[in-house]
């Protein structure tokens, strides 16, 4: 069964809805007998998405098209995905709680809840500005997520980097000499290949936030290599 047909079954299961949707969800994605990694993921994805488009109070056409860069769906799965996704927005449950039941499905993996954050930043930017009341979202949901500061600070400066900190996108610090920048980039890049995404269960529509990522990390490295005559 395909993780679309799964959702499908998901959506077919809850039904009209009603309170605390996302335990409903949980529970049915630990029954799948795939696995929870592809379709744990995808229902975070599209719960969290939902649930951070009342951040700013609208779903704007670039989100929605952002949204479908990242998920390829097919069109007769694609009521259901907007059904899940009306769902989690009507929820009587905090986005907090969301955050937590869904990132229970991935506990002690921090690469995969950075996945999820990154491609929660990649809607949120897509109308041109990362808005205050989203970044504060994002760094909420982070903190649901276990994430700390520091792992924060670098997703929001790969993604609202106009200007910003290179050592912040690389995450190291400045103090860092010109063999540990050099060992640290080349760790990061070797991570962000998006083979490594793929071995977690992220869709591989996903490849878009491995590039976006290696996009930030080369251009962060060849700021601070023209800083340091390196």
């Amino acid at each position: 069964m395909s993780v679309w047909s799964s959702i499908g079954s998901i959506v077919g299961a809850i039904g009209t809805g009603g309170a605390q949707i996302v335990d409903r969800l949980v529970q049915l994605v630990l029954a799948r007998p795939e696995g929870v990694n592809t379709v744990g993921f995808t229902v975070a994805m599209i719960a969290l998405s939902a649930k951070m488009a009342k951040a700013d109070g609208v779903v704007t056409a670039d989100e929605v098209i952002a949204f479908r860069e990242l998920f390829d769906v097919p069109p007769n799965e694609e009521k259901n995905v907007a059904r899940l996704f009306n769902l989690a927005q009507e929820d009587v449950a905090g986005f907090d709680v969301y955050a937590k039941k869904l990132a229970d499905l991935f506990p002690y993996d921090r690469k995969t809840l950075l996945d999820i954050l990154d491609g929660l930043f990649h809607i949120a930017k897509a109308d041109g500005v990362v808005h205050q009341s989203e970044i504060s979202y994002l760094s909420e949901v982070a903190k649901v997520f276990g994430l700390d500061d520091r792992e924060f600070s670098k997703a929001l400066a790969r993604h609202v980097r106009k200007g910003g900190d290179p050592y912040e996108v690389l995450g190291i610090g400045a103090q860092a000499s010109d063999a540990e920048l050099k060992a640290h980039y080349r760790r990061e890049v070797q991570e962000t290949h998006p083979d490594r995404l793929i071995a977690r269960g992220v869709p591989e529509e996903f490849v878009r936030i491995a590039n976006d990522r290696l996009a930030a990390l080369n251009e962060a490295w060849a700021q601070v290599c023209a800083e340091r005559g390196i």
